[in-house]
């Protein structure tokens, strides 16, 4: 890659779950990680293990010694995190300045931009654990890049970044950073939501491992609506079965009452999405959305 050195002095803050992972696929890659910063226990066993040439240092150390900073700390700390970096003069032109959120473009990066710095972001689209498995996983993990507009060297370094880590990017312009982060935590997060709610409710039914139902169940939904879409919808709302439904409210009402508006409103989408893709009739749909918010106390 040309347009940039084939081998880079990486510096990582911190040394958290991403962080430690990142840096272990950029040594990997043939990159030097010299420093990272690790404040609490477990991130400094992290760099032990998944870093060990690095240098524990202070944030403004680590970047003052790496042509790629590596900055990955929760969303609301990046802005902060930055202002000090430059505020220290760690921060200098020419460097890659790279962050991990998902919720941020390469915009965030404008301060460092302007001290001559190439902004970029990086975000893996992947849970992290922290343990050298996850470096595995990472490979041909999609990762969402921005760049600047209109700077196409910076979109060819982001890219070459994540095809040396092993996993594939995918252009994500800066003005859809938020929904693209939004339909990630919206599918992830919630997900994992609505399993542990499905799981307290089958041990409510008296069932020890909640495991052995959801498991092929869920992985056989989850295979079905990447492939198909809406039209692997199934159940009562998709059938317009307004009497099971309606039992289903009321043991949820009577043994899970936490769970009942959850499953109204999932309820009343399913049957939004069930009619637009022509697997129920609007009148069965109107029937089931009457039947859910009679329910309402």
């Amino acid at each position: 890659m040309t347009d940039r050195p084939a081998r880079l002095a990486v510096g990582v803050v911190s040394a958290g779950r991403v962080g430690a992972v990142l840096g272990a696929a950029l040594a990997r890659a043939g990159h030097h990680v010299v420093a990272a910063a690790a404040v609490s226990t477990a991130s400094q066993r992290r760099a032990e293990a998944l870093l060990p040439e690095a240098a524990i240092l202070p944030p403004d150390q680590v970047a003052e010694r790496a042509d790629l900073v590596l900055l990955a700390v929760p969303d609301d700390e990046l802005p902060g995190l930055l202002r000090g970096l430059i505020a220290t003069g760690s921060l200098r032109g020419g460097q890659i300045v790279a962050h991990t959120s998902g919720a941020h473009g390469s915009a965030l990066l404008a301060p460092a931009a302007e001290l001559g710095a190439l902004p970029l972001a990086l975000h893996p689209a992947m849970t992290f654990t922290g343990r050298p498995e996850d470096l595995q996983r990472l490979v041909a993990c999609p990762f969402g890049v921005t760049a600047p507009d209109g700077e196409e060297i910076a979109w060819n370094v982001a890219e070459a970044l994540v095809v040396e880590m092993g996993a594939e990017p995918v252009r994500i312009p800066e003005s859809a950073r938020a929904l693209y982060h939004a339909a990630l935590a919206h599918g992830a997060n919630h997900l994992i939501t609505l399993v542990a709610e499905a799981a307290d409710l089958l041990r409510g039914a008296g069932v020890a491992d909640p495991g052995r139902l959801l498991g092929p169940l869920l992985s056989a939904a989850l295979d079905n609506s990447l492939r198909l879409g809406d039209r692997a919808l199934t159940g009562p709302v998709a059938r317009g079965d307004v009497g099971t439904i309606r039992t289903h409210l009321g043991v949820l009402r009577a043994q899970a009452p936490e769970s009942l508006s959850a499953y109204r409103a999932l309820a009343h989408r399913t049957a939004e999405r069930a009619v637009a893709s022509g697997l129920l009739r609007p009148g069965q749909a109107e029937a089931v959305h009457f039947e859910l918010d009679e329910e309402q106390p």
